[in-house]
């Protein structure tokens, strides 16, 4: 359940005082963390020797980086350039190809400027996996890299109530805590609204589901499916259509369970004919200092492999030994 959209893009360059908002984003259950013995200008050094010469040590590369914060990568970037006067991802690009030079990119990318111009940069914002904070320091950082703003970019380039739903969440001030005075309202509302109505009042669905917090909204799951017999994502799958449904059921299965969520993502990614390389990557980058071992440990509990193994068989060369690095271990039974 990926959905995209895009809006104008105005600047390509990262503004360097995006880099003081990176502790926002960080947490303990990832499978990244800050290396002890760093070295800014040893790794800048590392890097240009991998660069130079004949052919590319794309091992030293992945190696370094993966080893490394993000905070880190950014120290590298700026010591590189003052060392040699030259871009480090620019030079990574010339150097690189393939979906190994996006998750190399994507690693040197600042979490908050990382491809905000994306619907599924949005989704974090909507799935309640950002703070209300931290969704106003995305907006604020938005405005400064591109001088414009977000709200207004998403209006738009989006209509009807996803784009209501996209605007709801944008204002973070979603409800704290329970109200269990308003639980079983709340489940009866969207049971009149969907599965009691000819046709479906979208509105109602938007209003709750983007103003509820979390924990109450799991309240609202259990009083639904008492009172109507149905899962929530299984109205939601009959009553709406298109991107709105896809963002309801992220915001429905994140409000359940955000670790949950980004293993069903990783699993769909990977399975079939053919894998969702850039949902991988994106996945795998962006919650490998956050979540990753909840991840694995959920997708484990989930399927019946490891994100590890599933990881080695459906990806090959450097972005496999990437992706596999990022993941940090395997959790099949037995290792």
């Amino acid at each position: 359940m990926c959905i995209y959209f895009l809006f104008k893009k105005k600047k390509s360059t990262i503004i360097k005082p995006l880099s003081h908002y990176l502790n926002l984003f960080q947490a303990n259950r990832g499978t990244v963390r800050p290396s002890g013995n760093f070295n800014s200008s040893a790794d800048a050094e590392a890097l240009r020797k991998a660069m130079r010469g004949l052919g590319t040590d794309e091992e030293t590369i992945l190696q370094l980086l993966i080893a490394r914060s993000n905070a880190q990568r950014q120290e590298i970037k700026t010591v590189y350039k003052t060392l040699f006067g030259k871009d480090l991802v620019d030079d990574l690009k010339g150097e690189l190809g393939g979906k190994f030079e996006t998750l190399i990119v994507s690693l040197m990318t600042p979490p908050v400027a990382y491809d905000v111009t994306a619907l599924p940069a949005l989704l974090n914002i909507s799935c309640f996996i950002l703070t209300p904070q931290q969704v106003r320091t995305i907006i604020a950082a938005y405005r400064q890299e591109y001088d414009d703003d977000l709200e207004e970019d998403i209006s738009g380039d989006t209509s009807g109530h996803f784009k209501r739903l996209l605007v709801i969440l944008l204002q973070a001030n979603r409800q704290s805590g329970i109200q269990f005075d308003s639980i079983e309202n709340d489940a009866q509302v969207l049971f009149q609204a969907g599965e009691l109505k000819f046709g479906t009042e979208e509105q109602t669905f938007v209003t709750i589901l983007g103003n509820r917090s979390p924990e109450h909204l799991r309240k609202v799951f259990d009083a639904y499916m008492k009172m109507s017999g149905y899962e929530m994502e299984e109205t939601i799958k009959r009553e709406t259509s298109g991107n709105l449904r896809a963002l309801l059921l992220a915001v429905v299965k994140c409000a359940r369970s955000v670790p949950t969520y980004f293993a069903e993502t990783l699993y769909h990614s990977m399975k079939g004919a053919g894998t969702d390389d850039d949902t991988l990557i994106r996945v795998m980058v962006t919650r490998s200092e956050v979540d990753l071992l909840d991840i694995r440990a959920e997708f484990r509990k989930l399927f019946a492999c490891s994100l590890h193994s599933m990881i080695k068989g459906d990806t090959g060369g450097d972005l496999r030994k990437a992706l596999l690095l990022l993941c940090g271990g395997d959790d099949a039974v037995g290792k």
